[in-house]
């Protein structure tokens, strides 16, 4: 029984479109110039233009003067939540109420090991945890210390490719 249904598929009525021939006729609607146009670069072989060449006309992002540079100072972080925090102390994830880096690399908080972690306030905190981490937000700070927890902030060195 089932090889007779296998038998029988058929795409849904509508759902596959023929592609259109082009270049194949008069009376197909698309013969002659096969929707190219007359000469020019574009109805030629091989015919590709950028995607922002305009013509000959100076392009859109030359036209807009630059601005702003890139910091070769910036500070990357780790942005991990207080509600993250309290989500994975239920969990069952932090056995000795102590968390650091490379305990929430370890938990799936962060998914890089090498750039610093920075605590943010978003969110409530139940739980009385020390926390080790790059940067703490004030309101972080404020609400791991307000349930009798500990805010320590540890330095960006980073040794064999492991975060302290």
């Amino acid at each position: 029984m089932a090889a007779s249904l296998l038998s029988n598929l058929h795409y849904a009525k509508g759902s596959r479109k023929r592609v259109k021939r082009i270049g194949r006729g008069q009376g197909s609607g698309h013969g002659g110039t096969a929707t190219r146009g007359h000469k020019g670069a574009g109805s030629r072989s091989g015919a590709k233009f950028r995607p922002w060449f305009e013509g000959g006309q100076m392009p859109l992002i030359r036209r807009v003067p630059k601005f702003g540079f890139h910091s070769p100072f910036k500070k990357e972080f780790q942005i991990v939540n207080l509600e993250t925090l309290e989500r994975l102390s239920v969990a069952g994830k932090f056995p000795e109420s102590k968390v650091n880096p490379r305990l929430l690399y370890s938990v799936g908080a962060v998914s890089k090991k090498n750039v610093p972690i920075k605590i943010l306030g978003d969110g409530e905190l139940k739980a009385t945890l020390e926390v080790s981490a790059h940067a703490f937000s004030k309101t972080a700070m404020q609400k791991i210390e307000g349930v009798g927890g500990k805010a320590i902030t540890i330095s960006h060195s980073v040794n064999h490719g492991k975060v302290n």
